[in-house]
């Protein structure tokens, strides 16, 4: 994963307010509804967009979810029945927004970053939500998302959500969108663990790479999840037609969450810099303990090399030339010289592995 430029799907320059821009490639809008009371559940699938409305009940609370941004005509169609505010659909459609939280006449608009973790690639999708009187939306850029969840407990009727009403809903999915976060912190976390061993053990080039992937990712957490903080935060704090006292209350948990993300991530980063730092000392060293070696090999060449060119010099004069032991006295001379170099820096601590006792006492 490569954090370049930033790059944001935008209208041209001096175009009205409103303006949609649909990325090529993007997935066929396709909208579902779930509407639901306390005693029954109704789920609707592949919902015309100027049938929205009528797939729904008086007296439910109706979930419309959204997936796939590319057919224009659509989306128009579903701002018209839900009444989005051109500037709120424009939010939505063109991705990545930064989170925020806008209110609106007909709706409150809390716009959202999804994370999921795909074969072990972090995944960072936007999400909008549309906070109405009776309804939420939820508009995603393609399918697959965190709220399976949600949706089981809608089914099966488990706690106060389907008594609770629009507000209670959009909390539980905004919610699991936070606490989906921390499966994937988990999945860094236990990354980093190993990545610890191996740049004290077994540091390499691939060791960097990761490092580096890791840091990565962790950047584009921290850049989703802290606005995520001040968009909850203003849901708690500000007063909004769409979310009552009750809903706000829930969402102060959903606030803690975010806060405890925001720590998580900058331990990790924190982590994650001491390992580079870790590992750019370890190869400082390995390089240190090369140039010793080589150090000392020169070391005790020189010596010998010396003598070797000075008996190599030939003169006439040079007495031991003529002597018929010279050559094994300049050898013995060689040998004791080397060895006793190789003696000496063993004792320094030179040559082989050390205890870290003799290092100081040296």
């Amino acid at each position: 994963m490569k954090v370049g430029p930033f790059h944001k799907r935008h209208p041209p320059v001096g175009a009205r307010p409103g303006t949609l821009v649909i990325e090529p490639g993007a997935q066929a809008t396709d909208i579902s509804v779930m509407d639901y009371t306390t005693e029954a559940v109704a789920e609707h699938e592949h919902v015309p967009a100027a049938e929205l409305r009528r797939s729904t009940r008086a007296e439910a609370t109706t979930w419309i979810d959204v997936r796939g941004l590319a057919n224009e005509e659509t989306l128009r169609a579903i701002a018209e029945q839900l009444k989005i505010h051109p500037l709120a659909l424009e939010d939505m459609v063109n991705a990545p927004q930064r989170p925020k939280s806008e209110l609106y006449d007909e709706h409150q608009l809390v716009i959202l970053r999804m994370a999921m973790m795909s074969d072990g690639a972090l995944q960072l999708e936007q999400v909008g939500f549309l906070i109405g009187k009776d309804y939420v939306a939820t508009i995603q850029e393609r399918d697959g998302d965190v709220f399976d969840p949600v949706r089981q407990r809608i089914r099966q009727g488990r706690g106060p959500i389907r008594s609770a009403g629009a507000a209670y809903l959009a909390y539980s999915l905004m919610d699991t969108v936070i606490d989906e976060y921390y499966p994937v912190l988990e999945k860094i976390g236990e990354e980093l663990a190993e990545l610890e061993d191996e740049v004290v053990e077994r540091a390499s080039r691939g060791t960097l790479r990761r490092i580096y992937d890791a840091k990565r990712r962790l950047l584009l957490m921290r850049r989703a999840v802290w606005p995520h903080r001040d968009v909850i935060n203003a849901l708690v704090r500000d007063e909004s037609p769409f979310v009552d006292a009750t809903t706000r209350l829930y969402l102060r948990d959903t606030y803690d969450h975010a806060v405890q993300l925001l720590d998580v991530l900058e331990s990790y980063r924190e982590t994650a810099a001491g390992l580079l730092d870790v590992y750019l000392s370890s190869q400082s060293n390995r390089t240190n303990e090369v140039m010793r070696t080589l150090t000392v090999t020169a070391s005790i060449f020189i010596p010998l090399t010396f003598i070797a060119g000075v008996y190599g010099m030939n003169f006439d004069a040079m007495p031991e030339l003529h002597s018929r032991i010279g050559y094994p006295i300049v050898l013995g001379i060689m040998l004791v010289t080397g060895f006793g170099l190789l003696w000496r820096f063993k004792r320094l601590g030179w040559i082989g592995k050390q205890d870290d006792r003799e290092d100081g006492a040296e």
